[in-house]
């Protein structure tokens, strides 16, 4: 553990990403922002809650200290956009997912800030997961990434409508093996609890694009879901125990599955 980040390392192939499960804010960001930000609202809440069955499996987990509101873990780095042609937040965002602005007027961040940000939060956490991957890799001949998020059901300054309550996404096919793709969805697609997509509104961001090499015996896959799968969308997004309950035995079905796929 230190200030960037926590790696707890497993004894399987597998690596469970959550990189916007932190909420820390510096204070020297913290001053610059809405006060409403400081509620960090746009969190990933509770995962390491909702996964924390996955170290029992022997998975390794990785997870940041920092709020996506310092830097996004999930966008590259030169801040080209996930979804062209859609309304994104950036390498360090300036909008919340309402749309509104993130920052004090003339508060934002300028390149020079945004560069020294990445090179203190962004570029540790990724030589971590790097390093983990090669680790697993080395030790068992393939690595298998997890990278899980979640969001608020509705948002419509980001998509149209109601999101799905579990999307899966593989880059198009192209983050992993056929095989674990299909293994992975007929999982999800045999099961009438939860709405799903597979490679839909969320194909993956910049870690499962960027890692998932399965030429290189990486496979990397990730999972949005809505926070309305496991806990309450209003302020002060609790966790609620009778809703997890009903997809925590699905999440550890899909990790089993990425277990017990072989290449």
């Amino acid at each position: 553990m230190n200030d960037i980040y926590t790696l707890h390392r497993g004894r399987t192939p597998l690596l469970l990403s959550l990189p916007h499960a932190g909420t820390r804010i510096p204070p020297a960001i913290a001053q610059k922002l809405q006060p409403r930000a400081l509620q960090t609202e746009d969190t990933d809440w509770h995962l390491d809650k909702l996964y924390a069955f996955a170290t029992a499996l022997g998975a390794s987990v990785i997870t940041p200290s920092h709020s996506r509101y310092v830097v996004d873990l999930n966008r590259p780095s030169d801040n080209r956009p996930m979804y062209a042609g859609a309304n994104n937040t950036e390498l360090c965002p300036t909008r919340f997912f309402s749309g509104d602005a993130l920052y004090r007027d003339g508060q934002a961040p300028d390149e020079a800030e945004v560069r020294q940000r990445v090179a203190t939060y962004w570029h540790p956490y990724h030589d971590a997961l790097r390093a983990e991957l090669d680790r697993l890799r080395d030790e068992h001949g393939h690595a298998l990434l997890w990278d899980g998020h979640s969001i608020k059901s509705e948002l419509p300054w980001l998509f149209e409508g109601k999101l799905p309550d579990l999307n899966l996404g593989t880059a198009n096919g192209h983050s992993c093996a056929p095989t674990l793709r299909a293994a992975l969805a007929e999982v999800l697609q045999s099961q009438t609890d939860f709405t799903v997509a597979i490679d839909g509104r969320f194909k993956g961001g910049h870690i499962t694009r960027h890692y998932g090499r399965p030429a290189e015996h990486i496979h990397a896959v990730q999972l949005e879901q809505c926070w309305s799968s496991y806990m309450r969308e209003a302020p002060p997004y609790a966790w609620d125990e009778a809703i997890a309950a009903r997809v925590q035995p699905l999440l550890r079905r899909l990790l089993q599955t990425m277990l017990a796929w072989r290449p």
